[in-house]
């Protein structure tokens, strides 16, 4: 039988929306509620920490910024599928979010006055991206950690694998998890959990995410019965670094960056005459994909055409002081200089707007769960996310999320131990017999390759009915195939394979969700741009795609989007 670790709050992942939550738990405990740390990577190995270009706040009410422009700016930005009641809930938390990682500590970069900078983002009308260089989620993922070490109540669990959570009668149990260095599986009980293990972004093959990035989170959620919601609207980001897909931070373009097609043109202007290259995520994309497709790219002998980020006119000194992680990537992977040459970019999945669904207050429908960040969708982004509402994200809702948590784990919630002990035999069935001891004729890798050129072609920057249609008929022949698939190493410590293995069960079942959310919304918003339907239809789709599991697969239905104040209006930049 599985060892039984306890705590008071489980929080499964330690990138920035767990590290808050943990944080704001002490906080509101004083530091008296006892907390397990679950990550599959090394704490500070959380792919926040590859953040770079900025946090959104609104500081400057003396200048014309405010809490209620910033709303506005992203209820536009999400092509208005944006819940507003959370939307300006975020905005108005933010301002403080910020100020109080400047009293912790984060070495925000300055303007010569002393007072905190903050630069032009994609989509937003006013300068509200408060960086640390274009580090900033390293920066703040170091502030939280350091100031989570003040509270002696944690305890990391690094290198775990967390395989199935454990829900019955809507009530969380608890979850199972796999202790890499030992190959243990060891059955985790607490009062509440909060969800905090990143987006799915390694659906796809050419992306910015780390390859950890797997949506192991949403996946356990999603087979556990919670409701999934919004999975088909990935964003793609306009400048992703060819051939390797490595982000090229928006703060390029913030600091005043041009995209540049083969002909020497800055081609935004035909395409967003207002605001050019810092037009929201979607609206760039799509322009450079078009770039591209009509023959004004530069060729790359992969395939991977592309367009130019040219920094050159931005001199020396200020690439130095602003974006020095570009210059260093750059320099690294394609020894190409950006105060000399322009960089090879082109659209590359970024964000995964859709996630566990959850209310205004990070709570899941079920009692005892939380979710926060880019594993959630509560929903602030709507169709389109934009630039630098991601790390605010993650600290607004984290700060939510965490204290709701705690205040259910300190008085309401109880630990469900034989309940959850009833589900481990057959979990540890599943994972030591079933997988690791089966032999089938199919790899897992050519598998999770098969899938992501699959995703690239079929459910990019661009969708129709074919190509959605033939994403999915190859989804479904991999999902068979997978019945048959085997790992060589069967061993339990360290097992990586196995670890591939389960991250590539859990991705296949989004990718379904993705695929089939797609092919039923038969319109164009924010990052789901169909050629055939290319018309925003708020008649007909100005809902939440809701998923929840079956035996034989999604079951759709739909939820109504929350229109507060702003009603939809034609997106203009």
């Amino acid at each position: 039988m599985a060892e039984i670790i306890k705590h008071d709050l489980l929080i499964l992942g330690s990138g920035l929306a767990g590290l808050r939550a943990a944080v704001e738990a002490s906080i509101q405990t004083s530091g008296k509620i006892n907390i397990g740390l679950i990550s599959k990577v090394q704490l500070m190995r959380s792919h926040s920490v590859c953040a770079e270009g900025g946090t959104a706040a609104a500081l400057r009410p003396e200048e014309g910024d405010s809490p209620g422009l910033h709303a506005w700016d992203s209820v536009k930005g999400s092509d208005f599928l944006a819940d507003q009641d959370a939307v300006s809930r975020f905005a108005e938390i933010m301002p403080s979010e910020i100020l109080q990682l400047d009293r912790w500590g984060i070495p925000w970069s300055r303007r010569l006055d002393g007072r905190i900078d903050q630069r032009p983002f994609g989509g937003h009308s006013f300068p509200r991206a408060v960086y640390a260089a274009d580090k900033t989620g390293f920066f703040e993922m170091q502030t939280l950690y350091d100031n989570l070490l003040r509270y002696n109540n944690f305890k990391r669990y690094d290198e775990w694998f967390a395989t199935k959570l454990i829900v019955e009668k809507g009530e969380f149990k608890g979850l199972t998890a796999l202790n890499m260095a030992n190959g243990g599986l060891y059955l985790f009980c607490a009062k509440a959990l909060l969800i905090a293990s990143g987006g799915a972004g390694r659906l796809f093959g050419f992306t910015t995410f780390s390859h950890s990035v797997t949506g192991d989170g949403i996946a356990m959620a999603y087979r556990a019965g919670l409701p999934i919601k919004d999975l088909e609207f990935m964003q793609f980001h306009p400048t992703g670094l060819v051939p390797s897909g490595i982000l090229m931070t928006e703060a390029c373009r913030g600091e005043g960056g041009y995209l540049v097609n083969s002909k020497g043109e800055r081609f935004m202007d035909k395409y967003a005459s207002k605001l050019k290259e810092l037009a929201p995520r979607d609206i760039v994309s799509r322009s450079s994909m078009t770039e591209i497709e009509e023959g004004r790219g530069f060729k790359e002998p992969s395939g991977l055409d592309f367009v130019h980020l040219d920094l050159r006119h931005l001199g020396a000194d200020k690439i130095n002081e602003r974006l020095p992680l570009i210059r260093e990537v750059c320099l690294n992977f394609l020894n190409l200089d950006p105060i000399d040459k322009p960089i090879p970019v082109r659209p590359v999945q970024h964000y995964t707007m859709g996630g566990i669904h959850t209310d205004i207050n990070g709570a899941a429908p079920v009692k005892g769960i939380w979710a926060a960040g880019e594993a959630a969708c509560v929903s602030l982004h709507g169709g389109n996310r934009l630039g630098a509402n991601s790390t605010a994200e993650c600290l607004a809702w984290g700060k939510i999320a965490g204290a709701e948590a705690a205040k259910w784990a300190v008085s309401g919630g109880a630990i469900c131990e034989q309940e959850a002990k009833n589900a481990v035999p057959e979990e540890e069935k599943r994972i030591f017999q079933d997988i690791l001891k089966r032999s089938g004729k199919e790899n897992v890798y050519r598998i999770r390759a098969e899938m992501r050129e699959t995703m690239d072609k079929n459910l990019g920057v661009f969708r129709t009915e074919e190509s959605i249609k033939s994403g999915l008929e190859k989804i479904k022949e991999l999902q068979a195939r997978f019945q048959q698939a085997s790992i060589q190493d069967k061993s339990r410590t360290y097992n990586t394979q196995l670890i591939h293995y389960l991250e590539l069960d859990g991705l296949l079942d989004l990718a379904e969700i993705l695929v089939r959310g797609a092919l039923q919304r038969k319109e164009s918003r924010g990052g789901h741009a169909r050629r055939d339907f290319p018309k925003r239809d708020d008649d007909n789709f100005l809902w939440h795609t809701i998923a929840k599991y079956t035996d034989k697969g999604p079951e759709f239905s739909t939820l109504p989007v929350s229109i507060t104040t702003w009603k939809p209006v034609e997106r203009k930049y």
